[in-house]
C-alpha cells in the first residue's frame, strides 16, 4: 500500500508521496512513488502511483521508452493539453495490466495501478488527474481541491477542514506533510520517506522538491507541533454538564 495526494490552490500545485512499498515483520521496502519530467518554458509533469509496483514500473519504462523513440505514436511532450498526457498514461496502465492479467490472476495478486498526474503546459492552466486502473481519469473539483491515491482515509479529514482554492501553497505543502504523517501514525504500510513537490503557476521550471525522512529537522517539528496543538485543543474542548459540577464542588 502507499498514500499520495495532490493540491490544487490558486498558485499552483503541491504533491505528496509515502515510499513504502511492502511491510511487514521481516520485510519493510521503499520505492520512489514520484517522478518528474521537466523540459523548462515548455511543459513541468508530475507523476505518483499506487498499487501493483509491478505495473507502475512498467509504465514508467513505457513512458521512458517513448521519450527516446522519435518514431514514438505519443509521449509526455506531444499532448496540447495535459488531460490528452492523462488519457496516454491511462492507456499504458492499461496495456500493461493486459499483458500481466493471467499471472497475477494465478498468484492471486491485482495488477492494478492507480496514477496521479499534475503539471501544466505552456499557455494552459495547471491540472491535476486521478487515473484509474480502468484507463478513464478525474480532476479535482472547486469545492475539493485535492485528489488521493493508496491508503487515503487517514489523511483526509486535515485536507477536508484546511484545504482551500484559497489556500497558499506553502499552509497546503504544511497540510499534506501533516496527512502523510497522520497516515504513517495509523497505517505500518505507509512510510518515509516522505516526498515533497511544490509547482508555481506558469514558472515551466522543475518544481521545488524534497525528501523527508522521520529525522528530517522540517518533519520532526511539523510533526511535534501538530501533536502538541492537538493535545491543547483537544484540552480546551467543552466540559460535560456533570463536570462542571463537580469542579464547582471541588472548588468549594
Amino acid at each position: 500500500m502507499t498514500y499520495c495526494l495532490a493540491v490544487k490552490v490558486n498558485r499552483g500545485l503541491v504533491l505528496a508521496s509515502d515510499s513504502r512499498t511492502n511491510a511487514g515483520v521481516d520485510h519493510v521496502a521503499t520505492y520512489s512513488k514520484m517522478r518528474r519530467y521537466c523540459w523548462p518554458g515548455e511543459r513541468v509533469c508530475v507523476l505518483m502511483t499506487s498499487g501493483s509496483l509491478a505495473t507502475s514500473q512498467a509504465v514508467l519504462n513505457a513512458i521512458n521508452r517513448d521519450l527516446n523513440d522519435p518514431e514514438a505514436e505519443f509521449d509526455l511532450r506531444q499532448g496540447k493539453q495535459l488531460y490528452e498526457v492523462a488519457q496516454y498514461i491511462g492507456k499504458l496502465s492499461q496495456r500493461e495490466q493486459q499483458l500481466h492479467a493471467k499471472g497475477m490472476e494465478k498468484s492471486n495478486t491485482s495488477a492494478e495501478s492507480n496514477f496521479i498526474l499534475g503539471g501544466q503546459i505552456n499557455g494552459q492552466a495547471t491540472e491535476i488527474f486521478h487515473i484509474y486502473p480502468q484507463g478513464n481519469f478525474i480532476s479535482a473539483s472547486e469545492d475539493t481541491p485535492y485528489l488521493q491515491i493508496g491508503e487515503t482515509k487517514y489523511g483526509k479529514p486535515i485536507l477536508d477542514r484546511i484545504i482551500a482554492k484559497s489556500t497558499t501553497l506553502e499552509d497546503a505543502a504544511r497540510c499534506a506533510l501533516v496527512s502523510l504523517d497522520s497516515t504513517i501514525r495509523s497505517n505500518i504500510s505507509v512510510g518515509p520517506p516522505i516526498e515533497l513537490a511544490i509547482y508555481e503557476n506558469d514558472s515551466l521550471e522543475a518544481p521545488f522538491h524534497n525528501s523527508y525522512s522521520l529525522n528530517s529537522p522540517m518533519y520532526k517539528s511539523t510533526q511535534k507541533q501538530w501533536t502538541d496543538g492537538l493535545r491543547k485543543a483537544f484540552d480546551q474542548l467543552p466540559r460535560f454538564e456533570w463536570e462542571k459540577n463537580q469542579d464547582s464542588l471541588t472548588n468549594k
